[in-house]
């Protein structure tokens, strides 16, 4: 249920709505917008008749919410959500880019990365330290020294770190390095991992499971935020389908079907969409077009020579061009980057 108070609600009358609720047995969740504030209504007794609490003083409206995502309901922020990372912000006007390689392989390896993402314009360094290869033979990432390296090349570059969380004893670990933790498709629903990255207010971004619907994502970020970390990223990298040209189908269609359903920002990765760097630049310019708030892209030195993903990885003059390109799209969809 979603309380809507009026224009000027004074916060004795805020407060008087609150102790209500939660008398009632409802967690509430609040949302101060430029002209509203808006409460977030989670319980047991949605029996409660709307009308007693429109009656009640400072009050405009109240609504039940039948989506089974409440908090995650563009309902609960309709300006959207926005918050800022190392001064950048997500979700704004701005399309952010992050880019940089699958996994950290050493330190000069991640600072030519650091450095030509920069230079191109990109905001994030992204970068695995801890990979989950499918097969146990595959290289599996450098651990907290990937970490280290990543934070000194971002931090000489200007640039934030975003990185792949694998498990929840390691988000304490991680916390010093990390300005943003990606929760990757095979721990979309991985609840554990998500019940406690709520109570970390380092931002999260959580990519769409391979075969996950739009709801499944949706429920997937009702956890984090009803731990309390609203600062939250969805992500469309890709999902499974009959089509096998493709490591993954883009699923462009996502992006303004989020949009019209959640207040929280979505990027789109890809290069884990399709897996192929041939297809990497068209689906982040469609990706762009279709409201991106941000992308995700690969981008490696010498992809030939990368430990991982190597063959969706970007040339480093293939991410400027890239670069070069989406501020034409995004200038035309009336967003710059």
């Amino acid at each position: 249920m979603f309380v809507v108070m009026e224009e000027g609600a004074t916060e004795i009358q805020v407060q008087g709505v609150i102790d209500l609720l939660v008398n009632e047995g409802f967690t509430v969740h609040r949302s101060t917008g430029v002209v509203h504030t808006v409460l977030g209504c989670v319980g047991p007794k949605e029996e409660i008749d709307p009308r007693a609490i429109e009656l009640m003083d400072g009050v405009k409206e109240c609504h039940r919410v039948m989506a089974p995502y409440k908090l995650a309901s563009h309902r609960f922020r309709p300006g959207g959500t926005r918050f800022e990372v190392r001064g950048v912000e997500i979700g704004g006007d701005r399309v952010v880019a992050i880019a940089g390689p699958c996994s950290v392989e050493n330190a000069d390896q991640i600072e030519q990365c650091a450095e030509l993402v920069a230079r191109a314009g990109g905001k994030g360094l992204r970068g695995g330290a801890f990979k989950p290869p499918s097969s146990p033979y595959s290289f599996e990432g450098l651990g907290e020294e990937g970490l280290r390296m990543m934070r000194t090349a971002a931090d000489r570059n200007g640039l934030f770190v975003v990185t792949e969380v694998m498990d929840h004893t390691q988000i304490g670990m991680m916390e010093p390095y990390v300005d943003v933790f990606q929760v990757g498709a095979r721990n979309m629903q991985n609840f554990n991992l998500l019940k406690e990255l709520s109570k970390s207010r380092t931002p999260v971004l959580l990519k769409r499971g391979i075969a996950a619907t739009i709801e499944e994502l949706l429920l997937s970020a009702e956890y984090l935020l009803s731990g309390g970390n609203y600062n939250v990223i969805l992500c469309e990298r890709g999902i499974r389908t009959f089509e096998s040209y493709t490591q993954n189908t883009m699923d462009i269609s996502a992006i303004p079907v989020v949009k019209k359903l959640s207040h929280l920002p979505i990027m789109a990765d890809p290069s884990h969409g399709t897996g192929r760097r041939d297809k990497v630049i068209p689906m982040a310019r469609a990706a762009v077009a279709a409201g991106a708030d941000g992308i995700l892209v690969e981008v490696h030195p010498t992809p030939d020579r990368a430990l991982s993903d190597g063959p969706q990885s970007l040339y480093p003059e293939q991410f400027g061009e890239l670069m070069r390109q989406l501020k034409m799209i995004a200038a035309a969809v009336g967003r710059s980057i």
